[in-house]
């Protein structure tokens, strides 16, 4: 196995995992999400690993997690969205087929409302929302092998563009000098 057949990026709230659900669905594979990886293993939620022992401890677990679940699984990955913050991690995906989830605030305001149950974006949700995305952005694009826009579309819409931006060929893609 050489890691997952698709991984899936983007910011909290994309739709990392409704569309990572309905693409191993549509290519007959599994699907595996780190966030849920880690709320199991650490039996409790995100948020509060975040303010039990703050953002340097979850990101250590979030890189265990991450890192793990790239040896183990061979479906549709979906990764938490700071996971891109790790430098051993953009280097693992490396190779491999990253979709970009991308969206605006707009966006991401009509999606998820920028709750406090997101724990990075309590304080002035908007603000604090365009500022990750000013430090991810060029994080997500750098793993990218493909982005696909979701605003304004349905979930089903953006399966089938990140279907159509895999290519006809959704095999395994091959090492580079193979």
């Amino acid at each position: 196995m050489s890691g997952p057949l698709v991984v899936l990026v983007g910011p909290m709230g994309v739709g990392k995992s409704t569309v990572g659900q309905q693409l191993a669905e549509q290519l007959k594979v599994t699907y595996r999400d780190t966030d849920d990886d880690i709320v199991a293993e650490q039996g409790r939620t995100i948020a509060d690993i975040f303010v039990e022992e703050g953002e340097p401890a979850f990101r250590a677990v979030e890189k265990a997690a991450v890192h793990r679940a790239l040896a183990e699984h061979d479906g549709v990955l979906a990764l938490g969205g700071g996971s891109v913050l790790d430098a051993d991690t953009r280097a693992l995906l490396s190779g491999l087929r990253v979709v970009y989830l991308s969206m605006d605030v707009e966006e991401a305001v009509r999606r998820t409302g920028l709750n406090a149950a997101r724990p990075l974006l309590a304080v002035n949700p908007r603000r604090q929302w365009r500022e990750l995305m000013e430090a991810r952005r060029h994080l997500y694009e750098e793993v990218a092998t493909a982005v696909v826009a979701t605003d304004g579309r349905t979930p089903d819409e953006v399966t089938r563009a990140a279907l159509d931006a895999l290519g006809p060929s959704r095999e395994r893609p091959r090492a580079a000098g193979r």
